[in-house]
């Protein structure tokens, strides 16, 4: 019996944890540990269109979350883009499909993200590189629902 909740305690371990999220708030988890960003939400054509152009800076862990109303195919470029930026593509599941560092301001050169791309991450330019985050870590926000990865949960009252 003892030896029985020994393996069942191990497995709820492994699992990934239930975290209570908040809208202004990415975390993204991986072999590098876990990181957590201020976020601003890109969730229409307009503010998604917009982006970050014409943003002279911004705070070291801080970053856009623009969101799709279904996966599909993207592409982003820089025009009127002031700072490098990386743009961390990602599955409806919150996995990071594909790592863009450091686009290059102005430049109106396509930057792909592949299929199936439901979430797109803008963060500084070459904050991934340095943080360790790689395609395969997860995104942990109220957007990816409870079929994410890394689910968010509803806050209680206690």
């Amino acid at each position: 019996m003892k030896q029985a909740a020994i393996a069942i305690g191990v497995i709820l371990l492994a699992q990934p944890a239930l975290a209570v999220c908040a809208e202004n708030k990415l975390t993204i988890s991986g072999e590098f540990g876990q990181a957590t960003f201020d976020t601003k939400i890109a969730d229409d054509f307009e503010e998604r269109a917009r982006g970050l152009m014409f943003v002279e800076e911004m705070p070291t862990l801080s970053g856009m979350l623009f969101v799709y109303e279904r996966p599909q195919s993207v592409s982003f470029w820089m025009k009127n883009t002031l700072i490098p930026l990386d743009i961390l593509f990602a599955s409806p599941q919150g996995e990071i499909l594909r790592v863009h560092e450091n686009a290059i301001p102005g430049d109106l050169t396509p930057i792909p993200g592949g299929d199936g791309v439901q979430m797109v991450f803008e963060i500084n330019g070459g904050l991934s590189a340095r943080l360790g985050i790689e395609e395969g870590a997860v995104m942990q926000h109220p957007s990816f629902g409870a079929g994410a990865i890394l689910p968010c949960v509803e806050k209680t009252d206690s």
